[in-house]
């Protein structure tokens, strides 16, 4: 099954959303638990940059969830 990295990308940060969401942490919160910035966040969650592995691996520390889980998602 082929998909697009735009597909992908869209995905990954709604996926990331929930999971943030389901943890109780606002942007604020999980950006400040990763040390990158709010802003940074909101434009992994919409789509609108392609983050990169060691962005990742923060977000998943801060949801204390391995990195792989963070590209466990349904495909829509």
């Amino acid at each position: 099954m082929n998909i697009s990295e735009e597909t992908f990308i869209i995905n990954l940060g709604i996926h990331i959303r929930q999971l943030r969401e389901k943890k109780g942490l606002s942007q604020q919160g999980l950006a400040d638990d990763c040390n990158i910035t709010k802003s940074q966040i909101a434009r992994i969650e919409v789509a609108k940059i392609n983050t990169g592995v060691k962005t990742l691996v923060k977000i998943a520390n801060a949801l204390d969830i391995q990195p792989k889980e963070l590209l466990d998602f349904p495909l829509k």
